[in-house]
């Protein structure tokens, strides 16, 4: 744990990208042993326009948010602000708070990026995309991460997160979303299994189906429990109709990066 805080303190630049450039690969080959299902359309042309986006978001993000973030975590550390400083918790009970709370606190802002047209106009950028890899889980508008990290330093000052505990946290937000947009094939005992507490591909494939009422479904991000303690998991569809992508965008010379870029200025589609 020591050892992961370091290096994200030392270079966060540096082990963000090693973190998702090596998960990128490794879902890559995975996928690509054993996938799920056939790509539907240019795998090479949809990966150069995910990638593209993924590049072009970092640039801005480490540019202006990613430092914020980890400042906030030093300063509220530092000066112990926040909820998690009002009583003095052993250092492994702050890690996990932190991570249920943050994991909470996404399922909430995944909820409404579904639920607030304002916030939909972004967030269908994600869900345009006619496949599902681990590529889809690097497609997002840079309005909307921007919104998101925003938050994400109030909640850091409101908990007192500390860097251990918010390098947990970024790790397993990134690998755990790589992995459940990845087109897996995996033993139904283990999807079964992993459905009990995390998002395994199969629950987040709902997700990402055109049909709206299975779409608003399945929001979370690293643990499953907050859709059913909130009633919004749905697990009986057949994984093999499941059709990826956005009703309105069927045509995927409509959905390529310069689209993306300005989609969420374009009319409004559910």
């Amino acid at each position: 744990m020591d050892f992961l805080a370091l290096n994200i303190q030392k270079s966060p630049e540096l082990f963000r990208g090693i973190l998702f450039w090596g998960g990128i690969l490794f879902f890559l080959i995975i996928e690509s042993t054993i996938p799920y299902r056939p790509a539907s359309v240019s795998k090479v042309k949809r990966w150069m326009d995910n990638l593209s986006l993924a590049i072009f978001n970092a640039l801005i993000l480490n540019l202006i948010f990613f430092s914020s973030i980890l400042n906030t975590a030093t300063y509220v550390t530092e000066n112990r602000l926040g909820v998690l400083h009002l009583w003095s918790f052993p250092e492994w009970t702050r890690i996990l708070a932190t991570l249920v709370f943050m994991d909470l606190a996404l399922y909430i802002w995944h909820l409404l990026n579904h639920e607030v047209p304002f916030l939909w106009r972004f967030h269908r950028v994600h869900h345009s995309d006619l496949n599902l890899d681990v590529s889809s889980a690097s497609r997002f508008h840079i309005g909307e991460l921007s919104i998101s990290a925003v938050i994400k330093i109030g909640i850091i000052f409101f908990l007192g997160a500390d860097y251990r505990s918010i390098a947990v946290f970024e790790s397993m937000v990134v690998l755990t979303s790589q992995f459940h947009h990845s087109s897996l094939t995996l033993p139904v005992w283990v999807e079964r299994l992993l459905w009990v507490l995390f998002v395994p591909p199969s629950m987040h494939r709902i997700h990402h189906s055109v049909i709206i009422r299975e779409r608003n479904t399945n929001y979370g991000t690293i643990f499953s429990f907050w859709d059913r303690i909130f009633e919004t998991i749905l697990s009986a569809v057949d994984q093999k109709k499941i059709r990826i992508g956005i009703g309105a965008y069927p045509r995927f010379q409509t959905v390529r990066f310069r689209h993306l870029l300005k989609m969420p200025f374009t009319k409004g589609v559910r």
